[in-house]
């Protein structure tokens, strides 16, 4: 199955993160990941959203969501119609000797290294999703010790964006 992804606009209020993921649950989707964060607009987040789904899952999803009363607008992003990127800490087991090696992998996936110790490093990776997959990938061989990923966060293209509707607040 395809990974989706969608974006909500909530209330900020407290529980509105628990009422959307319990509405999952309660049907059986899985969340592959989500992100939530305030807007410009202080009473108001956005919940980016990935899962995997048929057509009618997703439909389903969507339907759900919007009869919840702290969801303003709900928007499923069709697959290249949004840049939809998460950011990944990685710390690498890297002695002396493998950080050359490391740190021209992180360049070549435009990531940075933003703390070197003396065995270690940390690599931050910004990007789709599968970019970070194969970064991580890259960097099994020399020891991954942990790993922190976002989940994705997502804007449509162009000039489509969902309303901030602050006559609904």
């Amino acid at each position: 199955m395809e990974r989706h992804v969608l974006s909500a606009l909530v209330r900020n209020h407290p529980g509105v993160l628990s009422r959307v993921a319990g509405l999952f649950s309660r049907r059986g989707y899985n969340i592959e990941s989500l992100t939530v964060g305030e807007t410009d607009n202080p009473e108001i987040s956005r919940m980016t959203i990935a899962v995997r789904g048929d057509d009618a899952v997703l439909e389903q999803i969507q339907k759900q969501l919007e009869k919840l009363y702290e969801v303003l607008a709900v928007r499923l992003f069709e697959p290249g119609s949004a840049v939809c990127h998460e950011l990944a800490l990685i710390k690498v087991t890297a002695s002396e000797k493998e950080r050359e090696d490391v740190i021209r992998l992180a360049s070549v996936f435009r990531a940075s290294v933003v703390d070197i110790s003396a065995d270690s490093l940390v690599v931050e990776a910004i990007g789709d999703s599968s970019l970070i997959d194969s970064l991580v990938a890259l960097l099994k061989p020399h020891g991954i010790r942990e790993l922190a990923r976002t989940g994705v966060s997502a804007l449509e293209r162009g000039p489509v964006a969902l309303p901030l509707i602050l006559s609904l607040i």
